[in-house]
């Protein structure tokens, strides 16, 4: 019997962490508010919870237009579609990334051109943008991802150079800022989820923004049945689909943005205590700060763990004793989209994989991207924001932890493949 929880020792942890999502008495008076109008969702569009929610959303991210819709998946189809993504086009995507966001690149027969990431932040590296561009390139994805930003300065320089539209996936930067402006208003527009782990969630749902009128015209017909916007300026008729978001949603979301930013001062004082514990820890390195970021999104915060300074023991075994030591974490938080089993891409269900081609493309086989491959399969540790909505108490114990698993890491050898199967159930059960 060893120390390790793993290995049969005491868990550290036995109690839980805060629960998410959290509700309370603000959410009941808004959903009591919904079930009583008989306006659940539908028509009148937008209803009163969705466009007050809206409003704020927009002037969170120093934006001038949101719009809710049902996922954030959809939130980045209705951008693409209004910045008129033609088949056949092709779309810059960092390959370290949710599956979702480049599964609707392919829905509107486009192609995802996969991009590796930045080591010291996990974002998509803009150094390796230009290299990637061809006549058929029209967009830009980046993805700001675990409390950091892709680099929005060398991003739009890239695409003002080629004429190229950005859209920002901002699933994980809820009130974020960057130099001063919102999360998802730098480019031409911002998508963002609400999915259950999320900053902001109602369960699901998501919102797209934009400083342009005619993009925001663009987002409402396409998720509004084809439907003429509310503003109707531009007289953009399309084919559309219902990817509204209903009312007892947008009534959540409405008590939850209220409650953000006390939350996000809570969990950014606890995220840096937690960085303080780390300091003496050379098996554990942190994503690389940037003075950009002038408002933390505080979402799954990330340490890198290096196994060549743990004797070369694997992260799966890492984070599986973590697990049951009673820390919730995860490894294999995401894959290379090239190489996930949330992507079974065959090349013939996408024309656009086989216009003018010799071969089917197929992106599964084609894509190399080794820091994704680092992060994804060796190096990055994902703890879920709610962990830090606590006490220091809590914050001290997933430290203690850490360092009770380094300090007997030898126990884990050759234990890594129960470690690897408790960490592919942990990715399995979890929908992001």
């Amino acid at each position: 019997m060893g120390k390790l929880a793993i290995t049969g020792g005491k868990a550290l942890r036995k109690t839980p962490f805060t629960q998410w999502p959290y509700g309370g008495v603000e959410e009941k008076r808004a959903l009591a508010d919904v079930l009583t109008s008989s306006k659940w969702g539908g028509q009148p569009f937008p209803g009163k919870h969705s466009m007050a929610f809206a409003r704020k959303f927009a002037k969170l991210h120093t934006a001038k237009y949101a719009q809710c819709v049902n996922t954030g998946t959809v939130a980045i189809q209705a951008a693409l579609k209004a910045i008129e993504i033609q088949p056949g086009d092709e779309v810059i995507a960092p390959a370290y990334t949710w599956e979702g966001t480049v599964g609707p690149v392919l829905l509107l027969n486009a192609v995802p051109v996969f991009v590796d990431v930045d080591p010291d932040t996990y974002c998509l590296d803009a150094r390796k943008i230009e290299q990637a561009i061809t006549p058929k390139t029209k967009a830009i994805l980046p993805v700001h991802l675990g409390m950091r930003f892709a680099d929005m300065d060398e991003i739009l320089r890239i695409a003002a150079k080629h004429n190229l539209k950005v859209i920002e996936d901002c699933a994980h930067a809820h009130g974020g800022m960057w130099k001063g402006k919102g999360a998802g208003s730098m480019g031409d527009l911002g998508a963002f989820s609400f999915q259950s782990s999320k900053l902001l969630t109602c369960g699901e749902g998501g919102a797209v923004i934009t400083n342009n009128l005619e993009y925001m015209e663009k987002v409402q017909s396409y998720i509004n049945a084809g439907r003429a916007s509310v503003t109707d300026q531009f007289h953009h008729r399309i084919i559309g689909f219902n990817y509204r978001l209903g009312e007892f949603q947008a009534a959540v979301l409405g008590a939850q943005i209220d409650r953000l930013p006390a939350q996000a001062k809570v969990r950014a004082k606890n995220m840096a205590y937690f960085e303080s514990r780390l300091k003496n820890m050379p098996e554990i390195g942190l994503l690389k700060p940037d003075p950009r970021i002038t408002r933390l999104a505080p979402y799954g915060y990330v340490i890198k763990y290096f196994a060549v300074r743990a004797k070369d023991i694997p992260r799966a075994a890492f984070v599986g004793a973590l697990q049951l030591e009673g820390i919730p974490c995860d490894g294999l938080f995401y894959e290379p989209v090239y190489k996930s089993s949330l992507f079974p891409l065959n090349p013939c269900d996408f024309p656009a994989l086989c216009w003018g081609r010799e071969k089917p493309l197929d992106l599964r086989k084609i894509s190399s991207c080794p820091e994704a491959e680092r992060a994804a399969y060796h190096e990055a540790v994902w703890f879920p924001h709610q962990l830090f909505l606590g006490s220091q108490k809590d914050v001290d114990a997933i430290a203690e932890a850490i360092q009770k698993v380094l300090a007997n890491i030898e126990e884990l050898r050759g234990l890594d493949h129960k470690a690897i199967r408790n960490q592919r159930l942990s990715r399995a059960d979890r929908e992001s």
